[in-house]
């Protein structure tokens, strides 16, 4: 199967890279820029999803089966302060791979998040009713029904706070923030009204490949099992790495003056992707096991 991966430079880009890199398929890796990890098998295309001629030449070109759409602006706040910028990159982008998917027939994976939901009632699962409370969200929301009302086959991954370690990391995530932020010696202020579901960077990439080598129809949430707050997370990261943890302050979403809101609880319900796809997620302090081996051959 040949599969094409945009945003390869991203965390799930690169795990995906990695992943498809040692299984039969033929990798066809696009990023705007060149890629920051070794290709060691398949091929790679420079490729800007906004731009509509170029998705639709390298799409022609390369002829995959499948598509999976990993690149997004996912910086919550600063979609909020530069809308037309998170349209472009989100939803623009998104139907410019819908309309290349079509006329070739592709199919479609499409990576989106729990922040299309306003956070009254989670765990969610798939039927639960979008409602989104930041403009981030209504891109993301808006990408999903591009997707839904379009005539290729298509498969929506929705996911939760990813975490992780790549070569070249681009930005960070909250596991290693509060490992660096404890490592520095720095007192640090972590919400405890606000859960999720925080989901290892590789389990993101094995979802997304079950869904792409099945074809899978439909929406799926993909993310890990268990429900946590952020000050969890923290204190069983300080834990795991042997860090203090009375540097760690409990807060709450009110003391924070951010751009966005942010969904109060979501969290995902995945038995219908452990049914249907065969996916098992990390518990969290596996994940984290995962992510200190990694570091350790930085």
């Amino acid at each position: 199967m040949r599969i094409l991966v945009t945003g390869s430079n991203g965390l799930l880009g690169q795990k995906l890279v990695e992943l498809i890199s040692t299984r039969n398929e033929h990798l066809i890796a696009t990023a705007k820029s060149k890629l920051v990890i070794d290709l060691p098998r398949g091929e790679f295309h420079p490729l800007d999803i906004t731009n509509r001629s170029e998705v639709a030449k390298v799409i022609q070109e390369a002829k995959p089966d499948v598509v999976i759409n990993t690149a997004a602006m996912t910086q919550v706040d600063q979609c909020e302060t530069e809308q037309d910028k998170c349209w472009l990159n989100n939803v623009t982008a998104v139907e410019n791979l819908v309309h290349a998917c079509e006329q070739t027939k592709t199919h479609l994976v499409q990576v989106s998040t729990d922040f299309i939901f306003d956070g009254t009632n989670g765990p969610l699962d798939e039927t639960a009713k979008p409602n989104p409370i930041s403009f981030y969200g209504k891109s993301k929301l808006a990408a999903e029904v591009a997707i839904q009302k379009s005539n290729t086959d298509w498969a929506i991954l929705r996911t939760v706070l990813v975490y992780g370690v790549t070569n070249d990391m681009s930005r960070s995530n909250i596991v290693l923030w509060v490992k660096k932020s404890l490592e520095e010696g720095k007192t640090i202020n972590v919400v405890n009204d606000q859960w999720r579901t925080p989901t290892l960077a590789e389990d993101l990439a094995q979802g997304c490949y079950l869904a792409a080598t099945k074809k899978m129809k439909g929406i799926y949430n993909i993310s890990g099992d268990e429900m946590m707050t952020p000050y969890d997370i923290a204190i069983k990261t300080a834990d795991f790495f042997g860090l203090d943890k009375s540097l760690i302050k409990q807060t709450d979403s009110t003391q924070f003056k951010q751009p966005a809101a942010r969904p109060p609880k979501t969290g995902f319900i995945i038995d219908k992707a452990k049914r249907e796809l065969g996916y098992q997620p990390h518990r969290f302090i596996d994940g984290l096991e995962v992510l200190n081996a990694q570091l350790s051959r930085l």
